[in-house]
């Protein structure tokens, strides 16, 4: 039975590593057209789009050295926590970030540009970052991980960037209401926030089970 066990948890570890892989590269690729495309569009919300995108490479990236060493029982509790401190971290520099942009973009009446390229990676993100957080958030149940649970709801709140994101553009693009995109994304900002300081405390979230 205990062999049964250890082979169920491998089988896990490796997919969540498969989910983590694949996490790593679309992000990167995701926020280098994000981040180029929002350079040649003057876009401050799709430039910051993308840096999100790449704050989540490095989230994944954590936890991908952390399943690196869940085979070593007595360093696993240590590594999950240091891996939840790293994505609080993220998320926290993450708040921050959207906190000042949206901010300043709001003051400084600042509208994004058009971005046709924008408007179709917010549509792709919206489709594959919910499928990724849901399986994501299986896994991480399944092995008990927080540090992985809190992964996927940051990739959830990607989603929610997107549908932003994507709100912000069109809203411009067809309407002219240039502040609908700072003013949604200063709606997320105590969320993440909040998500960023129980990480940092070590708290997991709602449905970890205990360590």
């Amino acid at each position: 039975m205990g062999e049964i066990a250890v082979l169920d948890r491998t089988a896990l570890v490796r997919q969540g590593q498969r989910l983590e892989y694949f996490a790593v590269i679309w992000n990167a690729v995701e926020g280098l057209v994000a981040v180029v495309a929002g350079l040649i569009a003057g876009s401050i919300s799709l430039v910051g789009f993308g840096i999100d995108s790449f704050i989540e490479v490095t989230s994944g990236s954590v936890l991908l050295w952390r399943m690196s060493v869940d085979a070593n029982v007595l360093d696993r509790e240590r590594n999950e926590k240091r891996a939840l401190r790293i994505v609080g971290l993220c998320f926290s520099l993450l708040a921050v970030y959207i906190g000042f942009e949206s901010g300043s973009d709001l003051w400084f009446r600042r509208a994004p540009e058009h971005s046709i390229p924008g408007i179709v990676l917010a549509c792709l993100s919206l489709v594959v970052m919910p499928l990724l957080s849901r399986s994501k958030r299986t896994v991480g149940h399944a092995l008990n991980s927080a540090a992985m649970q809190a992964d996927a709801k940051q990739t959830q709140f990607c989603t929610y960037l997107s549908a932003i994101l994507l709100l912000g553009l069109v809203l411009n693009a067809v309407f002219g209401l240039w502040w609908a995109d700072p003013a949604a994304a200063l709606v997320m900002v105590p969320i993440i926030a909040k998500e960023g300081i129980e990480r940092l405390q070590g708290k997991t979230c709602d449905d970890c089970g205990a360590k």
